[in-house]
């Protein structure tokens, strides 16, 4: 198993014991309304879930575009010009 395997599971198993030893109610404002008696494990888990969602768009690889690319474009069609023409012994060993 790699590090960052091990990694993974202590940290999820310490994500699991602290929510399930912080499953009493607590009192959670909301901007508008009353007040709701809502568990520490369902907030605590939602706001992991929130940052887990925001940490993965934010981390993800942005398209990044290479100049190697753009000469690979402008050769393709003298490539294929090159790759349609076929010599007289090709024409010959076809047919």
């Amino acid at each position: 198993m790699s590090g960052k395997s091990i990694a993974i599971i202590i940290i999820t198993a310490l994500l699991t014991l602290f929510l399930t030893v912080n499953n009493d109610a607590v009192e959670f404002n909301f901007i508008i309304g009353q007040p709701v008696e809502v568990s520490k494990l369902i907030v605590i888990g939602v706001c992991i879930l929130i940052g887990f969602i925001l940490g993965f768009i934010a981390g993800r690889p942005r398209k990044t575009y290479s100049s190697y690319n753009e000469e690979i474009e402008r050769d393709y069609p003298q490539q294929q010009e090159k790759q349609s023409s076929l010599s007289d012994e090709d024409r010959d060993y076809i047919s």
